[in-house]
């Protein structure tokens, strides 16, 4: 059982549920001054907090996607790199490994599709960044040898793994039950971190003196994803989806390129970069920089592009309400703005997965092939 299945999580919570009602039951008999039935008092104390705290973290680990794997819990994932070459001639995308998708008959691409993890040579930013893409099963069907598909950039937050959009929140499953449903067109996924630079959180930035991530974004993962894969090259032909981190990333991309993505989906994101240790310095001391990625800074003083842009929030458990509800308020043409807005619902992916399947259908619908 994987570390994200909902099966650990229940076993987790019913283990520590029963390990407190036997340490109520057994405790009057543990009750003597011995030695045996201190150690029994200790023991029982001590399963029942680990059941405990075991369940807590199962369940953190599900909402927000830390951890992909129990390898990568205890640290044992031990692949190594892949050198690609950055050179001209060098191939801009490698095929590291491959993997079906978890429907029926998913080992067959033409019946399921298939997920292939990839490094990307990014020739401008000089950012090599890994990635797994999701191609739909009519890719590999003979009717669609011929044609070019849109495709999607989805972004974790930060720090989350990009095998959490596979594994927490479903996007290829999603994607393809949308789609067999006819309620999305067949769609390329490229799911990746927004932080493509080791540890650092670069909220997607050009930083000055410091890794370009929105080059990367903006010119090297298209033109590699375009270039290796049947994907249209123009901005109708791509759009960005993204939860916390990627949802900023994502309207702020769209926003400052409508030239390189077309549409931009933002589910739980906000409005402008914070500058924290995880960030270290975004903007080298210019305050212009910094106003040009606030997104609210940009909406009343830029002119808009012609981007299609989806917000989602909640009216209780987020904090970015307000900023949303200002955001779309300000949203000028020839810019058009969505929303989803629910209720009730925290910043985790429980609320990103009930937000998930309207805003893929959003996405598909605002993309050409």
């Amino acid at each position: 059982m994987g570390l994200t299945s909902m099966a650990v999580l229940l076993l987790a919570i019913a283990a520590a549920i029963v390990l407190f009602a036997l340490t109520i039951w057994l405790w009057p008999r543990l009750g003597k001054r011995s030695v045996g039935s201190i150690l029994g008092r200790v023991g029982m104390m001590l399963a029942t907090q680990l059941t405990l705290f075991a369940a807590i973290g199962l369940w953190a680990n599900q909402s927000f996607g830390f951890y992909g794997s129990w390898a990568d819990l205890f640290g044992q994932v031990k692949e190594e790199g892949v050198v690609v070459d950055h050179s001209a001639g060098g191939k801009r995308v490698q095929v590291v490994s491959t993997q079906a998708v978890k429907v029926p008959r998913g080992n067959v691409p033409r019946v399921g599709g298939k997920i292939e993890k990839i490094q990307v040579a990014g020739v401008d930013s000089k950012i090599n960044g890994p990635a797994y893409i999701y191609l739909p099963p009519e890719y590999f069907q003979p009717e669609y040898a011929n044609r070019k598909f849109p495709a999607s950039v989805v972004l974790t937050g930060y720090p989350g793994t990009a095998e959490a959009l596979i594994k927490g929140l479903d996007y290829p499953v999603r994607a393809h039950k949308l789609s067999k449903d006819k309620k999305m067109q067949p769609t390329v996924l490229v799911m990746m971190r927004p932080s493509i630079v080791g540890q650092r959180d670069t909220e997607c930035m050009d930083i000055p003196n410091g890794p370009q991530a929105e080059t990367f974004f903006t010119k090297d993962l298209r033109k590699a994803v375009a270039q290796h894969y049947r994907v249209g090259d123009k901005a109708a032909n791509w759009g960005m989806i993204g939860d916390s981190t990627g949802g900023y990333c994502a309207l702020k991309i769209a926003m400052r390129h409508p030239d390189a993505y077309g549409a931009a989906a933002a589910l739980s994101g906000y409005y402008k970069a914070p500058q924290d240790p995880t960030t270290g310095s975004l903007f080298g001391g210019s305050k212009q920089l910094e106003n040009e990625n606030d997104l609210l800074w940009r909406l009343k003083n830029k002119e808009m592009p012609p981007v299609s842009l989806l917000v989602t929030t909640s009216k209780q458990g987020e904090h970015n309400y307000k900023d949303t509800m200002k955001f779309i308020d300000a949203i000028k043409a020839p810019a058009r703005v969505s929303s989803i807005v629910l209720d009730t619902g925290g910043h985790n992916f429980n609320t990103w997965r009930r937000e998930l399947n309207p805003a893929l259908k959003w996405m598909g619908s605002r993309l050409s092939a």
